[in-house]
């Protein structure tokens, strides 16, 4: 089987490695660099959603079973600016699956370079002070001291991404 996700960040790539080789362990995963078709920093779950939907069907080259994308946004709550995550995968014959959300409470300096018009990942460098923190913990890694990191995070909404696929029987019309 192969799998393409539609990035060539790292993290993804693994997150989507981990996952299929629970499912086929001679999965062949690569990652090829596609574009999003949404803003560099996506507002909301629907648009981040859809930059998702966008990587996925990018990805379906002819030689790939399933196509994976993956997308990070941030939505604005009562409690404040959040991180949120979507996944969405798709076959040959065009079923879709659609997991996610990765939701934390962004501190208020983070918040605030956001609104300014930084990305999520852009602030988060400049509050750790590393650099590319979106290619390994991610906000979700530095936020909980370790606690989950954005790998881990991708590998649980492709899970969830994976339901029609794991159980076919229960997503049929009628």
């Amino acid at each position: 089987m192969k799998v393409v996700v539609g990035s060539s960040n790292p993290v993804k790539i693994a997150a989507a490695r981990a996952v299929f080789s629970r499912v086929e362990p001679r999965t062949h995963v690569v990652g090829l660099e596609v574009s999003s078709g949404v803003a560099s920093q996506p507002w909301g779950d629907e648009e981040t959603r859809r930059g998702a939907l966008n990587r996925a069907r990018a990805a379906l080259i002819p030689d790939a079973d399933y196509g994976v994308g993956f997308e990070g946004g941030v939505v604005e709550t009562e409690h404040g600016l959040m991180t949120c995550a979507w996944c969405v995968v798709v076959n040959r014959t065009g079923r879709i699956g659609v997991g996610g959300s990765v939701n934390a409470l962004l501190p208020p300096v983070v918040a605030n370079a956001i609104r300014a018009g930084r990305e999520l990942g852009e602030a988060m460098d400049a509050l750790t002070g590393l650099h590319n923190t979106k290619q390994s913990a991610g906000a979700v890694g530095i936020l909980t001291a370790g606690l989950t990191d954005r790998q881990r995070a991708y590998e649980h909404i492709l899970a969830l991404a994976l339901a029609p696929f794991q159980r076919p029987d229960l997503y049929t019309d009628g």
